[in-house]
């Protein structure tokens, strides 16, 4: 066992539960970890694999000071480099950060594993980039224009993501199928991994399964005006960035500046590039990478201001052409909000500035599986119309709700089996040989269909294959059901340490120099090394004895000692102290017995 976990194992004793749980979620520990004690925990956190790991995480400032201490640790000197000089004022709340994360003592020396690891990096000089330049106004005028594009193509991609959710890869980013798919819908491809990045940000998406789903907070954020919308993005987008980029104010530091911030992560400069991309997506950085007006109070930490990019965005319109052909012409950006319900009763023909839609039998039954009714979409269309309602129009909502629950799908509570019935025959003479119904297994009998598949599985397969189905419940009564519920975004769960923490605590001693001897001497016997070990004899003296250490057991340590070359049999609470022999030219004495 290393001597030099003895150290951090006592300050780790010492620490608050508070102070435990945020070191071990910033150096990466499983809560599940097999730690015994403390002793446990300072070897795993000082071992060179767990460094590795988390010197990539470090701050720019963060390795500067780091790397500091390390020169001073090891060369006892007063002054480091000059190059590693950082401010005085920020310099005491570092060392206090990387004494939090196991990095430094408390006196603000580094541990010889740490040292090991620091000298092997290299740190580049301190970078001194041009300042920020403002954005001129065509190049505001492009960005305004990417930001307006961006968030359209976001709310796109999440009305995809509701209708059913989006395949992953194990990278994380959308499965081939999925951009075939996004691209067939019209939306720019290249984006589409950048944009789900920004929605994980704001929370409007989450992932399981592999599955990109929409959240609550994503369907409340597909009603908001389009700056609305953008300012949510943004302030998202400034609260996720990573530490090494953020400012004590609140915003973040200059962009030439960030792909400087964590000079140990060999992925940095891929992880960087991915941010400044999403910041273009904005309009948070212009082509020329010059800042647009809207973008400095962000960067500074202050409240959003839109004044600016609104001006530079087309106005949203709140009325449509309704046309004889059963289509119907936006003459620009139509509200969100009504976008969003006219797109749940028709399905979008082009996206543009003056969008076009298409009403069809499927869009309009579709409309009413969710909820609408032949009055609540005749009504909803003639509020939004600038040409009333055209005949043809009317006619096919009012027939699709005629149509609309002609085929009953029910939970017999007595079989336990899912039933299908309707007023029509030749319908459920349809569906009985209808060959994409076949894994349904549905069999007639005289007053319908029965399956032992689910009830819910059942609709969705006839609604798939366009039979006018609906859900009745055990009241006889038509159900209202969501295919693709959004998942809370307060359901997670964060990951807890408490029991990790109370077993560390149990095993933890009223004397940790007998608990850390007990482990040196554990740790000696397994790799039969040898020990200089100091024993208090009866009469008060002190005696060194230098044994290669073979057995520990019953509160006594067996060894041979190799002066007298005879066993020994010491009792443990009779050792002032043990550590590995260091061989000098000129080895110690013992006297023999």
């Amino acid at each position: 066992m290393s001597t030099h976990a003895r150290p951090l194992a006592v300050w780790l004793a010492a620490a608050t539960d508070s102070q435990l749980s945020a070191l071990f979620e910033a150096r990466g520990v499983r809560p599940d970890s097999s730690w015994s004690d403390f002793f446990d925990a300072a070897e795993h956190l000082l071992d060179p694999a767990s460094i590795e790991r988390m010197l990539p995480r470090l701050t720019l400032q963060e390795a500067t000071a780091l790397r500091l201490a390390v020169d001073r640790t090891a060369t006892s000197a007063a002054d480091g480099d000059e190059d590693l000089v950082i401010d005085e004022g920020d310099r005491a709340d570092t060392t206090a950060a990387l004494v939090a994360v196991a990095l430094l003592r408390p006196d603000g020396t580094a541990y010889p594993p740490i040292v090991d690891a620091v000298m092997a990096r290299d740190l580049p000089p301190t970078p001194h980039p041009d300042p920020t330049t403002s954005s001129s106004e065509i190049a505001e005028a492009h960005a305004a224009e990417r930001a307006f594009t961006s968030v359209a193509a976001l709310a796109d991609l999440l009305m995809l993501a509701r209708e059913a959710p989006l395949a992953l890869l194990t990278s994380g980013t959308l499965a081939a199928g999925e951009k075939r798919r996004l691209g067939d819908a019209g939306l720019p491809v290249d984006i589409m991994d950048a944009l789900v990045m920004l929605a994980e940000d704001a929370a409007l998406v989450t992932t399981t399964h592999r599955q990109l789903r929409l959240t609550s907070t994503g369907e409340n954020w597909l009603r908001l005006a389009a700056l609305e919308r953008w300012t949510r993005l943004s302030e998202a987008f400034r609260v996720a960035l990573p530490d090494g980029l953020r400012t004590s104010a609140g915003g973040w530091l200059p962009v030439p500046l960030w792909e400087h911030q964590h000079p140990w992560d060999p992925s940095w400069h891929e992880r960087c590039a991915a941010l400044r991309s999403r910041a273009r997506l904005l309009g948070l950085i212009a082509d020329d990478d010059s800042e647009p007006t809207w973008a400095v109070p962000i960067r500074e930490g202050r409240r959003v201001e839109v004044a600016a990019l609104q001006r530079l965005l087309p106005d949203e319109v709140d009325r449509i052409f309704l046309q004889n052909d059963l289509s119907a012409i936006a003459p620009g950006p139509l509200a969100p909000a009504l976008d969003v319900r006219l797109r749940g009763i028709a399905s979008r023909e082009s996206a543009a500035q003056a969008s076009s839609y298409r009403f069809t039998a499927e869009s309009i039954s579709h409309a009413i599986a969710s909820g609408e009714t032949a009055s609540s979409i005749l009504d909803f269309l003639g509020q939004l119309s600038l040409t009333g309602i055209p005949q043809p129009l009317e006619y096919l909502v009012m027939q699709t709700a005629q149509r609309h629950g002609l085929v009953r799908v029910f939970a017999d509570p007595e079989t336990e089996r899912t039933r299908v019935t309707s007023q029509d025959s030749t319908l459920l003479d349809a569906m009985g040989v209808d060959q994409a119904l076949r894994p349904l297994g549905l069999s007639r009998d005289a007053s319908g269909l029965t399956s032992r598949v689910a009830r819910d599985t059942v609709y969705w397969a006839l609604t798939d294959a366009r039979y006018p189905a609906t859900i009745v419940g055990a009241d006889g009564q038509p159900q209202i059901i969501d295919r693709n519920p959004a998942p809370s975004t307060g359901d997670t769960t964060p990951q807890s340490y408490d029991a990790l923490i109370a077993r560390l605590r149990a095993h933890q001693g009223p004397d940790a120099d007998a608990a850390w001897l007990d482990r040196e001497l554990e740790a000696a016997v397994r790799t039969k090394a040898v020990l200089l070990v100091a024993v208090g004899m009866p009469d008060g003296s002190t005696r060194e004895l230098l044994l290669e250490a073979t057995g520990l057991g019953g509160g006594r340590l067996r060894g041979r000692d190799r002066a007298a070359d005879v066993e020994r049999t010491l009792p443990v609470r009779s050792i002032l102290s043990a550590r590995v022999f260091d061989p000098s030219p000129t080895p110690p004495t013992t006297s023999s017995p």
